[in-house]
């Protein structure tokens, strides 16, 4: 059976708001329209292309969405005139168990609103009326979705929105900073118009108000300062700027109404990156690219690369997720027996067994978000926001499959708080934090969760700013300092890439009377001309042993394993083990390539041994005499 473009208008035109029982009648009328066979004729198992796709057999239960195929969509009805963003954020939050697929669609009888879905890409939007069905283009579209969603991949992928996002922004910082203003007012505001930015595209600040403020001011710096100061008021503390509700923002980022002023260079700056789409800048390299706009002593690397999520994940997989991941997949087979014991008895004893699943289901949960992470030289916080996003990932995992069992619904309760975070450079510290918070939104938003409650940002009190290695105690009476050695948060794991600095350099970046003190301090147990690096590794080892870390997974320069720096790794071995080492990865550091090594390691309670991919019986500090398994 066919059905023009006309006859499928005129019908559903006529029928109005109409009940949900209209849905498979809906449907297969769009199959019918562009073509393609219905569910039924296509896959008549309805493993691959189904009404009420991924409901358990045996439950009798609604599925995932009301239709789906596989590798193609997944597609959710509403009544007429309902919330189609409420379907959304449905489909947003069991898209895995639909296997991911390419495009998302939402819809009632009248509007089709498909959203692309590709890894690595950001979102693109394309909304379908009635009347769009009777054109070539949007018939064109519709027929993508059923046959070919490669055809709405979008052009631009998020690395390559964010490297653009960060290259303007820089220029902003560039020009405002030439002016000898004070360093750190001048970043603090350019943070808070970078989040500014980011609030307008993702829905926290009404669509389109800084471009408002920007256009209507473009002429008068000093009207768009109070303009600006006006907005940094209400983002303190919530109110109305004008007619727009703005939330209360805060967390510190806006605890006070500081504007300053641009130049008509700048306003020209600024309308043009209000143009580009912040939503979707990705959080783990941008901190990093921004860090080199606001310093001046990284301004030659703002066209270098920078460290990958893929690069960051070689650490944060074995460190914080594998025996996580371990423990979940033991956990879910159990409760899936469970699951299918239930469904063959009755229901008065069925209720017990739910509430066991629940129980034990919310009880990992719970452990999820009590993990506790620490980067004692946290950058910009790209460690910390991919620690964070695992996590997230996880405790969802658990929740949908809570669900799936009829066992209940189970909170996402996973937060920034979880991270900690030491940095001695004053605008990676600020925007350490800044990242943690954009990376949260875009997971809840992008997850459809939706936005974090008032007070959007809360403080990240966790997120220190100060020398992760040599503290100065200073005496109230005599005004001298003593040298002390700073006391790192507790924390389940210690992630991260510290910097490296051989012997010959030290003296010159570091100063002569620091690194006598430094030596001083740890002449015990590093010794001198050992890499900087290795005083990561050595206050990382202590933790473990004073019971205020499990693991730890940090870079280090390839010196490591031989010469006077190795003896971190001897202690290491002495007082734990080396879990997962890679002996020579390629790096980015400050914007050069290099090789690096890196070491994981622990109490000895980890049982398996990875070296370079492979499994060994153990790894030795100098990794060359190494037992297969």
């Amino acid at each position: 059976m066919t059905l023009t473009p006309q006859e499928f208008v005129s019908k559903w035109k006529r029928a109005g708001a109409r009940e949900r029982q209209s849905v498979q009648e809906h449907f297969i009328d769009l199959c019918h329209l562009v073509g393609h066979p219905t569910p039924m004729d296509f896959d008549s198992t309805g493993e691959v292309f189904a009404f009420e796709m991924g409901a358990k057999k045996t439950s009798g239960k609604q599925g995932w969405a009301d239709v789906a195929k596989l590798k193609y969509f997944g597609w959710e009805y509403k009544a007429q005139n309902a919330d189609l963003d409420k379907a959304y954020n449905q489909l947003l939050q069991y898209r895995d168990s639909l296997q991911n697929p390419p495009l998302l669609v939402v819809s009632d009888m009248s509007t089709i609103i498909i959203r692309t879905n590709y890894t690595n890409y950001k979102t693109q939007c394309f909304t379908l009326t009635l009347d769009d069905l009777l054109t070539s283009e949007g018939l064109r579209t519709l027929k993508a979705v059923f046959f070919n969603p490669e055809e709405l991949r979008p052009n631009e992928t998020l690395q390559a929105v964010t490297e653009k996002a960060a290259r303007e922004f820089a220029a902003l910082a560039q020009n405002m900073l030439k002016y000898g203003d004070d360093r750190q007012v001048t970043s603090h505001f350019l943070i808070r118009l970078l989040f500014c930015l980011f609030a307008q595209d993702i829905g926290l600040l009404p669509q389109g108000l800084i471009s408002r403020i920007v256009e209507q001011t473009r002429n008068n710096s000093r009207d768009l300062a109070e303009a600006l100061k006006e907005l940094f008021a209400k983002m303190s503390k919530g109110g109305f700027f004008g007619a727009d509700r703005i939330p209360h923002i805060n967390g510190g980022l806006f605890d006070d109404d500081t504007a300053m002023q641009l130049d008509s260079k700048d306003i020209a700056t600024m309308s043009h990156i209000d143009k580009l789409d912040w939503a979707f800048i990705e959080p783990s390299i941008f901190g990093t690219l921004f860090e080199r706009g606001l310093d001046t002593s990284k301004r030659s690397q703002l066209g270098a690369h920078y460290t990958s999520k893929d690069d960051i994940l070689l650490i944060v997989e074995p460190v914080l997720m594998a025996p996580l991941r371990r423990e979940w997949d033991k956990l879910q087979k159990a409760m899936q027996t469970l699951a299918d014991e239930r469904d063959m008895i009755r229901m008065a004893e069925s209720e017990s067994i739910n509430a066991t699943i629940r129980g034990e289901l919310q009880k990992f949960s719970d452990k999820i978000a009590s993990i506790q992470v620490l980067d004692p030289a946290c950058g910009s916080g790209n460690f910390l926001y991919v620690a964070l996003r695992l996590l997230l990932d996880l405790q969802k995992q658990v929740s949908v499959f809570c669900e799936s069992l009829r066992a209940g619904h189970l909170e996402i309760t996973v937060s920034p708080n979880q991270l900690h975070g030491i940095e001695v450079n004053e605008y990676a510290h600020e925007l350490a934090q800044l990242t943690i918070w954009i990376g949260y939104i875009q997971w809840r938003v992008d997850n459809g969760y939706g936005l974090p409650g008032e007070p959007i940002l809360k403080p990240i009190d966790n997120i220190q700013h100060m020398d992760a290695i040599l503290g100065y105690k200073t005496s109230e009476v005599s005004e001298t300092s003593e040298v002390y050695e700073p006391e790192w948060p507790a924390a389940d794991v210690i992630i991260g890439n510290p910097p490296f600095l051989g012997s010959i350099k030290q003296r010159e970046e570091l100063g002569e009377k620091y690194l006598a003190e430094l030596n001083g301090l740890f002449k015990d147990r590093i010794p001198p001309k050992s890499d900087l690096v290795c005083y990561w590794f050595e206050k990382a080892r202590q933790a473990i042993v004073d019971g205020k870390a499990k693991r730890c997974g940090l870079i280090a320069t390839q010196a490591i394993r031989k010469g006077l720096s190795r003896t971190v790794l001897d202690r290491i071995k002495d007082s734990g083990d080396i879990f997962m080492a890679y002996s020579n990865r390629p790096w980015i550091l400050d914007g050069a390539s290099v090789r690096v090594s890196i070491v994981c390691f622990d109490d000895e309670t980890e049982k398996q041994r990875i070296l370079d991919d492979k499994p060994v019986k153990t790894i030795n500090p100098d990794w060359h005499w190494c037992m297969k398994v």
